[in-house]
């Protein structure tokens, strides 16, 4: 391990000592992982194209971030009873394998359960990247490798949607998903070699016991989620609407059973009380992650099946959408605690971007589809810093670190349910036919329309939030080591551990 004595990050002393080696391996997990999350979408018009199951489409992003939220809670507390090393290689290979599932896959089921496989994998990897570094290196230097593991996932977010749409242009979309396997193969292969150090070929029991893992809430959370998303698979009024109906009682009774478990749980008290900042601030992530998965799932389909658009271009519209998140976040992280008010700003930004779409889909704009992708990229880079920053100084005393937690988790699980969601919108208003021009107009005018009322309670949500905050409240040294997008950083660190 390479010690320093100071804040700065002697690079030099990193590689020599094998470090820095070791440290760009362990983040290659987080950049497979982000890739394959952001790459599904231009993938998706060839792929429904050879496979049909349009009816699943909203499966893919939901099964995926499924598995990625329990094995990154369970990796996490692995680690405490088998060696890193041995963990890295098992989520190395089942991510692996997961890949080719879904490159051979020769129908939509199949392709789907390549995708749980893949989440679990990808999952388990970024939460023992997080884990590496805090075993591994030294913790004066934490902060500024978190910096570069963010910038991995900003990396990531534009590389996903082009990687998907170049090899689908150039090759196939199998072979998209093929890199991944190969990718995972690689890196479960060099687990053995690279992660060779004391600390990481035996276990380490922090504290002398590990936290208990939360069986009983994560697989109320994952039965929920597959209730509403197989509401949306075959639309019928009455089975449909009883399907929902359990998946929504599933998600209550999910937050109620994370409450009963103080060792394990995954969200601070008071969760969405608007009494309190934190769950104003809770909201708004809930609403506004739910509410901002429809283009992400749906739009390069959409725009290529109604206007013909190349699906590199809808590739570069996701990943413009990605660059203004991480380049406004990036711009406001260090402002001071009195600019808290722009978390309107981005909450507006982020409604007007989802309402954006209803319009600018169905009329197949491209200049005013970016417009809309980068309002909404934009006001998510803005708002989540400061709502972040709020929710964890305005957590109780003890809870800091569960609420830092907290918004990765609960975004991650914003994108589950409403993947989901979105797969019930489209199915009844026509995906349930199967693709073609028609049932597409039908979908794009309804699929945005329907989470513009999710928009409309994000906004009420900062609204509250800046009204109910004090201008004074401490800046969370866990928000503030390292700027960038939500889903990186030092908050999934603390998620995972």
């Amino acid at each position: 391990m390479t010690k320093t004595s100071t804040n700065r990050v002697d690079w030099r002393a990193l590689w020599a000592s094998g470090d820095l080696a070791r440290f760009c391996f362990i983040s290659l997990g987080i950049l497979l992982h982000a890739t394959n999350e952001t790459m599904v979408a231009t993938v998706m018009p060839a792929m429904v194209g050879e496979l049909a199951g349009v009816q699943l489409v909203g499966w893919s992003l939901a099964i995926y971030e499924l598995g990625a939220i329990v094995a990154g809670a369970a990796a996490g507390r692995l680690v405490s009873y088998v060696a890193l090393r041995t963990n890295m290689m098992v989520a190395a290979m089942l991510y692996a394998a997961g890949a080719l599932v879904c490159a051979t896959a020769p129908s939509m089921p199949l392709f789907l359960c390549g995708r749980l496989i893949e989440g679990l994998g990808g999952g388990a990897m970024v939460s023992l990247a997080f884990v590496s570094v805090e075993r591994l290196f030294a913790r004066a230097i934490w902060p500024q490798l978190f910096g570069v593991m963010s910038a991995i996932w900003d990396v990531a977010a534009f590389s996903g949607p082009v990687l998907g749409a170049v090899m689908t242009e150039l090759l196939s979309w199998r072979w998209a998903f093929g890199v991944f396997t190969l990718g995972g193969t690689a890196m479960a292969l060099a687990s053995f070699i690279v992660l060779d150090t004391p600390e990481a070929t035996r276990p380490q029991a922090t504290g002398g016991s590990a936290p208990p893992f939360p069986f009983a809430a994560l697989g109320c959370l994952a039965v929920s989620v597959v209730l509403i998303a197989t509401a949306g698979v075959d639309i019928a009024l009455l089975r449909s609407s009883l399907l929902l109906t359990l998946g929504l009682i599933g998600l209550a009774l999910f937050i109620y059973i994370d409450a009963l478990k103080p060792r394990s749980r995954l969200f601070p008290s008071r969760l969405f009380s608007w009494r309190s900042p934190v769950g104003a601030g809770m909201t708004m992530v809930a609403a506004f992650s739910v509410a901002t998965c429809s283009f992400a799932v749906y739009g390069p389909l959409l725009l290529t099946s109604l206007h013909g658009i190349p699906i590199l271009t809808t590739g570069y519209i996701i990943a413009a959408e990605s660059i203004a998140w991480s380049i406004l976040s990036i711009l406001v992280a260090n402002a001071p605690p009195e600019r808290e008010r722009l978390i309107i700003v981005g909450g507006a930004l982020i409604a007007t971007g989802v309402a954006g779409f209803a319009y600018t889909v169905p009329a197949g704009s491209i200049p005013l589809i970016l417009l809309c992708a980068l309002l909404q990229g934009g006001g998510f880079g803005i708002a989540w810093p400061f709502v972040t920053r709020v929710i964890v100084a305005s957590a109780k005393e003890g809870e800091q670190t569960i609420a830092s937690a907290a918004v990765p988790t609960m975004q991650r699980i914003g994108y589950a349910v409403g993947a989901a969601l979105t797969g019930i919108v489209a199915n009844a208003s026509g995906f349930s036919e199967g693709l073609n021009r028609e049932a597409a107009a039908s979908v794009a005018a309804w699929l945005f329309l329907a989470f513009i009322p999710l928009g409309i309670l994000g906004c009420l949500a900062a609204l509250r939030i800046s009204g109910a905050t004090d201008t004074k409240l401490p800046i969370s040294p866990l928000v503030g080591e390292m700027p960038g997008r939500a889903e990186g950083g030092a908050k999934d660190r603390q998620m995972w551990n």
